[in-house]
């Protein structure tokens, strides 16, 4: 009997819940500035707006990728069943648009607080996000979705 068939969960079975993931990088990647400040631009580098602007970015694209799945009536949390995929708005473009979203809302928060620890924080945010969520991600949606998530995914790129 597999997963779908109710001896587990129908869910991806994502290691952590993403937004977990983000907030842990930021918050360390912050508290890390505090104790031994790691600046990366130079000084006529206008970072509040320019972090900002990249921050909002990412934001929007969080929003807008959420939304597409809300109004595609499937879940946003990866503790839940996923009940189609969705392959409009944002994820015409890219598999995973929420996640580009949060590395960009982190790049925003590195610029506007010029904190090369935020960058550095990146590396263990991706392998996390990459292979501990977006890995069971793809074979969940494989096992339940077979053919058509082959072919989207064939179709759309994991990033960009």
């Amino acid at each position: 009997m597999n997963e779908m068939n109710g001896n587990l969960r129908d869910s991806s079975g994502a290691a952590v819940r993403p937004p977990i993931v983000w907030a842990l990088a930021a918050i360390g990647g912050l508290a890390l500035d505090g104790l031994y400040p790691l600046p990366f631009l130079p000084p006529a580098v206008p970072a509040g707006w320019l972090g900002g602007i990249v921050f909002l970015a990412g934001l929007a694209l969080l929003i807008w990728a959420a939304a597409t799945l809300s109004r595609a009536e499937t879940q946003i949390q990866t503790t839940q069943p996923t009940t189609t995929i969705v392959d409009e708005g944002p994820y015409r473009f890219t598999r995973n648009p929420i996640y580009i979203g949060m590395f960009f809302g982190l790049i925003g928060l590195a610029v506007a607080f010029d904190s090369l620890w935020l960058i550095v924080l990146l590396v263990p945010f991706y392998l996390v996000i990459r292979y501990g969520v977006v890995a069971r991600e793809e074979a969940y949606l494989e096992r339940k979705f077979g053919d058509v998530y082959l072919a989207y995914k064939a179709r759309v790129r994991r990033w960009v």
